[in-house]
């Protein structure tokens, strides 16, 4: 079987060091790059070929969502796996809608990330079994369901604003919060929704009527 080579895209050092460590240790896989953000990320998929990206959520500057929207649309054929603290009820089948091949929580066993990586640069998907039934439910009635009906009341709020063509920083003192409170709640709005920056936002606000 041919070598996976693995890109990952997390910006905690050590937890990089951690899966370079595992992954390394693979006959059959090998890590031929780190990205601590998105555009270190694209950058190393210019410069050499890889089979599959191990990716976070949580990136600096652009999201990992985000980041996954560019990879699918540069490399629709590279498999993607999520590897993220953030629960798979509230991301997985975000992520999974956006072009995620796989979507797998940090805190599972190194021997199902293994497993997680080989099943995806093979071409499969992977998810657990709690995430497929929540895929099995999203796919049956509870297909039409609005996105953002997983939202909290302040990301709503948020989302509404920047469907109403807000900056971050009007937004900002609007609610009365900070510009970094507002940038993580849009974050979340992001991810949660599986859309990948603020001019799909607005299209979602607008089709949905969620701005006046």
């Amino acid at each position: 079987m041919p070598e996976i080579r693995v890109l990952i895209a997390d910006d905690h050092a050590v937890l990089r060091s951690g899966l370079r460590l595992l992954i390394n240790t693979q006959p059959d896989m090998k890590v031929v790059g780190e990205a601590g953000d998105a555009a270190q990320a694209l950058a190393l998929l210019r410069e050499g070929p890889c089979d599959t990206v191990v990716l976070d959520l949580d990136l600096p500057g652009r999201g990992g969502m985000e980041l996954l929207h560019h990879i699918k649309q540069g490399y629709p054929n590279l498999p993607v796996l999520i590897l993220s603290f953030h629960a798979e009820d509230a991301y997985g089948v975000p992520a999974l809608q956006a072009g995620a091949d796989g979507y797998l929580m940090k805190d599972s066993g190194t021997g199902l990330l293994v497993h997680a990586i080989e099943k995806v640069a093979a071409g499969g998907k992977f998810v657990t079994a709690g995430l497929a039934e929540q895929l099995a439910r999203s796919a049956g009635a509870d297909v039409q369901r609005p996105r953002h009906e997983v939202l909290s009341e302040r990301e709503l709020e948020v989302l509404r604003l920047i469907g109403s063509g807000l900056a971050v920083s009007q937004i900002a003192e609007q609610m009365a919060l900070s510009v970094k409170t507002v940038s993580t709640y849009r974050r979340r709005v992001l991810d949660k929704m599986g859309l990948g920056n603020n001019a799909q936002l607005m299209h979602y606000a607008v089709k949905h009527q969620l701005v006046e």
